[in-house]
């Protein structure tokens, strides 16, 4: 199956670092207009892709940097927010300001974005709307209560707005990813010991990488998705998807 995102335009927040830049080199690979939404953008961009420096908190800076998205690339077809933070503590001693900057980044980017962009995603007759969402709205995780509960909002969120905009063709859907070593996570620098007590819990037993995402948001972009709304994607490699699947790898070790 050929999928073909030629001259599609992508915008991807977050797209300045990490997944979110992963994200921005394989769109601008398959031939689509990107344009990248971020903060700052620590390393040039690939050729071509339009960098647009905006806060997914803000209302203005949000309207100003989709306009200019528009303006630059003559319209709007595909919307990503990918833009996300993490924030850890325990509930009993989480600091307030710490929560809602959680939701105001992962669940209030993520409308202000969608809100900018609907007039336009309307009008493409293509429209997608691809939301990052988590495995931790599936299974959340001890000490991650506002990061679990504002991924599980980002789900909540996708299929409403996919309901909204069915009329008009677009289609809104959400991904879970599940362990993507990371700056953040560092997940590929703890001891061995740690990282294989996680790696125990995947079906496939490796860490994620950036391209098993950009993988299924290229598919998710493209004409043969245009029949898949108002869902969440796990791709997480089959985390928990069995209580134990360690044991299968056990078990095809054979013998010690």
């Amino acid at each position: 199956m050929l999928i073909d995102l030629t001259d599609r335009v992508v915008l991807i927040s977050g797209g300045g670092r990490g997944i979110g830049r992963a994200l921005v080199e394989r769109f601008a690979e398959e031939g689509s207009r990107v344009a990248a939404l971020d903060i700052a953008f620590p390393e040039p961009l690939p050729d071509g892709v339009l960098a647009v420096t905006g806060d997914v908190t803000d209302p203005e800076s949000v309207a100003a940097a989709v306009a200019n998205v528009v303006e630059r690339c003559g319209g709007l077809d595909v919307l990503i927010n990918n833009a996300g933070i993490n924030v850890e503590g325990f509930v009993e001693d989480l600091d307030p300001a710490a929560w809602k900057r959680c939701f105001d980044v992962n669940v209030g980017g993520v409308f202000l974005l969608s809100q900018a962009a609907i007039p336009h995603l309307k009008a493409s007759g293509r429209g997608r709307v691809i939301n990052a969402a988590s495995f931790a709205a599936i299974v959340p995780s001890v000490g991650a209560a506002a990061y679990g509960a504002s991924k599980a909002a980002v789900v909540q969120f996708t299929r409403v707005l996919a309901g909204e905009l069915g009329p008009w063709g677009v289609t809104v859907n959400a991904y879970a990813p599940g362990m993507v070593p990371s700056a953040m996570n560092g997940f590929a620098e703890m001891p061995q010991a740690a990282q294989d007590r996680l790696l125990d819990t995947l079906t496939l037993r490796r860490w994620e990488s950036p391209g098993d995402i950009a993988d299924l948001l290229v598919f998710l972009a493209g004409d043969a998705a245009g029949y898949i709304t108002g869902t969440l994607v796990d791709v997480s490699g089959g985390k928990l998807a069995t209580q134990l699947p360690q044991r299968a790898y056990e078990r095809a070790a054979g013998p010690a």
